[in-house]
């Protein structure tokens, strides 16, 4: 039977191979459908597909994958899909095309305005599968509200969201093997990844004409000491808008799962970026980015280091990584409890 990709369901079978439009195989026939072929699907813009649907002998209904009313995860594939088509364009040209970035700027903006909540926005954007474009969405979600956070007005926020979508454009003139390569690079291969800040920088100049922008791409691996790269520029050398990049830019890449090592828990993060708070990342807009971060985790599920799971019911002021924890109906204040920590928050 052919059906659209929104009436899929559980433990159906593709009856045939699927490939894209340029004809690139996308999934073998006999896969069984789960929402990461959905998303996959709908990456490589797949509306239709001829599927064997199992009888649920056992009289149990069987749910839609994803329905019409899922707006938020079309929403974020359809972002992902402009981005793989203005990276594929970029990598072949060398050309930022402006249109094709605000496309993708404006549903996102108008989506996560709503959407207060970051700490969810996050878990459910995270994934390993093309991992490139959901960090550049990413990075552009918590680029405008760490801008709103500060004081920014709205057309500088969605500025910043603009350019966190475009800071590792740069990226696609970097081969995708050395990329996703698992395990530790060379220091030769470090450095053909690191000139994907100079590829960007390149890129948006003679595309955009932007120097901001541009700038962004350059500097955003930059660190306030001089540590970083690709110039080991410092403090004020280093421009306002990749200092917001650069906290966003770490956030999203430590709560990543990557091919050569599992992801942080965003909590955990949030303890590092406090960290580097101390002589690599702008200081105000670290504390003001995990000021505002810590409420989200209220009402989230979250295991504690001795295995039991809990509700994180109040935050703690004076110690923002150690808040109050109901487990089994007793509240725990793991400020008062070293030798406890939180392990893992949990997706609802």
């Amino acid at each position: 039977m052919n059906v659209h990709i929104y009436e899929l369901h559980n433990g159906d079978r593709l009856l045939k191979d699927i490939y894209n439009g340029t004809g690139l195989h996308i999934l073998a026939a006999g896969t069984e459908i789960n929402q990461s072929n959905i998303e996959k699907l709908l990456l490589h813009r797949i509306e239709y597909v001829d599927i064997i649907r199992i009888d649920n002998s056992d009289g149990e209904e069987t749910t839609s994958l994803m329905s019409p009313s899922s707006g938020q995860a079309e929403i974020f594939i359809g972002a992902m899909a402009n981005m793989q088509q203005m990276f594929d364009q970029a990598s072949v040209s060398g050309f930022i095309q402006n249109d094709l970035v605000e496309e993708q700027v404006d549903p996102l903006l108008e989506h996560i305005q709503k959407e207060k909540d970051m700490v969810s926005l996050l878990l459910k954007v995270n994934s390993p599968d093309d991992y490139t474009y959901r960090h550049s969405l990413k990075v552009s979600m918590i680029a405008y509200h760490l801008s709103i956070w500060s004081g920014e007005s709205e057309e500088y926020a969605r500025f910043a969201a603009k350019a966190g979508l475009l800071h590792d454009i740069g990226k696609s003139k970097i081969n995708p093997d050395l990329l996703a390569k698992p395990g530790s690079l060379t220091p030769e291969e470090h450095a053909a990844i690191q000139k994907h800040t100079i590829y960007g920088y390149e890129m948006i100049r003679s595309s955009l004409q932007d120097e901001i922008l541009a700038l962004v791409a350059l500097q955003h691996h930059e660190r306030l000491d001089g540590s970083g790269y690709p110039y080991q520029r410092k403090k004020d050398q280093i421009h306002p808008f990749p200092r917001i990049i650069s906290i966003a830019d770490e956030y999203s890449s430590m709560t990543s799962e990557r091919t050569y090592r599992a992801k942080k828990d965003l909590l955990a993060v949030l303890k590092e970026l406090h960290k580097l708070s101390f002589g690599k990342l702008d200081p105000r807009l670290t504390y003001v980015f995990i000021e505002h971060m810590i409420p989200n985790f209220i009402g989230k599920k979250a295991r504690l280091s001795d295995g039991r799971e809990g509700v994180i019911v109040m935050t703690n002021p004076t110690s923002y990584f150690r808040p109050l924890i109901q487990v089994e109906g007793n509240f725990i204040n793991l400020d008062h409890l070293p030798q406890l920590e939180i392990t893992h928050i949990m997706q609802e």
